[in-house]
């Protein structure tokens, strides 16, 4: 299977799309976040993604305000989570210039809406949706969202296989164009993470849904999960994308920078020429390396006319010259009878035994 986001065919015979999740990294100024297209853009991304949200539509302040202490990378914040979420929000009113921003970098603009009048409101201006984890097992959101028949991508952090099947099913229920994301959800960059990533649940992926595109949407730090995603078959990588990793805010210490950004870019495009086909041949930079490190059969001293060849007449030798025997056939060549004279180091061929 293969869908295209924008102008951009994706799948298994297609390059990786890469999105820069620019997310909250746009620190409330809508000139950060256009220089951050820019820049991502310019590393080489496919994509700059953000998330539209409203905090009194994504967070309980009495919810949050009522749990005994904070938990994971939100203990970090400075910010009640509430505060945090408002500070990070993206007026409804940026879209149409962070559209324009993408058009002008030439790179697609998309988003993850989390609430219904974010969905409707992206409708006209994205030619995807993401769905993040934490919404997984919100259907009826899922389904609005799958019901634009835009190509969706669903992240699966912090899921069950019996979460991950729910959203599956009903997404693909109305809309085929998935991308299905292993994902882990711990933000604070440990290096544990890898321990927690389970790249393999791309192929349990596979498995249950051979005709998915397969994606990872990561927090990680370097390169080593999008490449081990990509030689399991990924062919969407979502990451965080910032300019400077030590700016406060809640997504900066985890995300991407342009440097390494390009480098995780280039490294995976050598991947994938590396991964190249499955059929196993001699390839073209290999021709001479047939005829030099290969061996053939050659006379381990001077024969004549009329001998019987025997083992010890035989000597197997490089180079593998053109039409010589070949070593696997040296059984068929014992007992055999010259039919001229031979000298050593001479390659055998068929048309002097007889």
């Amino acid at each position: 299977m293969e869908l295209k986001i924008g102008n951009t065919l994706i799948g298994k015979k297609h390059p990786t799309y890469f999105v820069a999740d620019i997310a909250a990294n746009h620190d409330g100024s809508l000139e950060r976040a256009i220089e951050l297209i820019r820049l991502a853009a310019d590393a080489g991304a496919n994509a700059a993604k953000f998330q539209n949200f409203r905090g009194p539509e994504i967070v309980s302040d009495y919810g949050f305000s009522h749990m005994d202490g904070q938990v994971s990378h939100q203990a970090k914040w400075k910010k009640s989570v509430t505060e945090v979420y408002n500070d990070a929000s993206i007026p409804f009113e940026w879209t149409p210039f962070l559209k324009e921003a993408c058009d002008r970098q030439g790179i697609d603009f998309f988003s993850a809406p989390y609430d219904f009048e974010a969905i409707d409101m992206l409708e006209d201006y994205v030619p995807a949706y993401k769905i993040g984890s934490g919404d997984i097992t919100w259907i009826e959101a899922c389904l609005r969202i799958a019901k634009k028949g835009k190509p969706v991508l669903l992240a699966t952090g912090a899921s069950s296989i019996g979460d991950v099947q729910r959203a599956v099913e009903a997404i693909l229920a109305v809309n085929p164009q998935l991308v299905l994301m292993q994902c882990n959800t711990n933000y604070t960059a440990a290096d544990g993470n890898f321990d927690n990533i389970d790249l393999r649940v791309l192929k349990t992926y596979h498995k249950m849904w051979p005709d998915l595109i397969l994606g990872l949407s990561d927090h990680t730090h370097g390169h080593a999960t999008t490449l081990g995603a990509v030689a399991l078959g990924a062919r969407v990588v979502e990451k965080h994308f910032t300019d400077d990793n030590h700016r406060e805010g809640p997504d900066h210490a985890f995300a991407m920078n342009p440097q390494s950004w390009a480098d995780m870019v280039r490294n995976t495009r050598q991947l994938e020429r590396a991964l190249g086909s499955g059929n196993k041949r001699v390839t073209e930079n290999e021709q001479e390396t047939v005829i030099v490190q290969r061996r053939c059969l050659r006379a381990a001293r001077d024969i004549q006319a009329g001998e019987i060849i025997q083992r010890d007449m035989i000597a197997v030798l490089r180079p593998a010259t053109p039409g010589a025997i070949e070593p696997f056939e040296i059984d068929k060549v014992i007992g055999t009878r010259a039919s001229q004279n031979l000298q050593k180091g001479q390659d055998l061929r068929w048309t002097q035994l007889e």
